[in-house]
């Protein structure tokens, strides 16, 4: 049974409830680009890569450098007008956050969201140096490319089987599987159980607080393995 040491997170769909403004912004900058709208389906199944990654996955026709760019403006623009009021975090984080800290584990983000757009949310909450350590999409390899959590690991220096990642695609868990790293599949954001399963997830949870329960009792079950050796 591995001793966490480490927690990793991803952002929208994990601990914040954003994935209804990303599918919105979505369909508003294809709108403005004269676009065919993509299914909600369709766009959340994109959801945890960086935007440009994101972008040419939903609309591999796209070839034109501006009008790339000119799309990504656009949902950019009507992402951060509906973010004037912060998305919420889901029942149960920030209070399952402290308690993770005071449990001793670090914690550290993982996420498709740009540099820029993290520390906007961070700040906002105030928790500018609240995790450990950050990574974005736009300052290392886009999910689900391993570079993101070996980085993180380097940071922390914690070795892969002492970390957990936990995250609601595909890709936060096909990430998590190449660098070695268990991971926590969630259902109540982009991608559903069922979907995820195939990954091969070391628990799946429907509510956040699952995972804190699960980490509590292995603690629990911890602590009794050393007594009992011990006596």
């Amino acid at each position: 049974m591995p001793d966490y040491q480490l927690l990793i997170f991803d952002w929208d769909g994990t601990l914040v409830d954003s994935i209804g403004r990303i599918v919105e912004s979505m369909h508003r900058a294809a709108d403005a680009c004269e676009l065919r709208r993509c299914s909600d389906a369709q766009v959340k199944g994109i959801i945890g890569l960086g935007l440009p990654e994101a972008i040419v996955s939903l609309y591999p026709e796209l070839v034109d450098p501006l009008l790339i760019e000119r799309f990504r403006l656009r949902y950019s623009e009507h992402y951060l007008m509906l973010e004037a009021e912060p998305s919420a975090l889901f029942a149960g984080v920030a209070e399952s956050l402290e308690v993770f800290r005071a449990m001793g584990y670090r914690l550290a983000v993982a996420t498709g969201k740009t540099r820029h757009g993290l520390q906007r949310v961070l700040e906002g909450r105030g928790w500018s140096d609240y995790f450990d350590v950050t990574r974005c999409a736009d300052e290392t390899a886009s999910k689900p490319d391993p570079l993101m959590l070996q980085e993180i690991l380097a940071h922390c220096g914690v070795s892969p089987r002492r970390a957990l990642m936990v995250g609601d695609s595909s890709f936060d868990l096909l990430m998590a599987r190449r660098a070695g790293i268990d991971s926590v599949a969630v259902g109540y954001g982009a991608q559903s159980l069922t979907a995820l399963s195939a990954h091969e997830p070391t628990l799946a949870i429907d509510c956040f607080t699952e995972l804190r329960a699960w980490l509590e009792r292995r603690v629990d079950m911890q602590r009794i393995g050393v007594s009992a050796h011990v006596g």
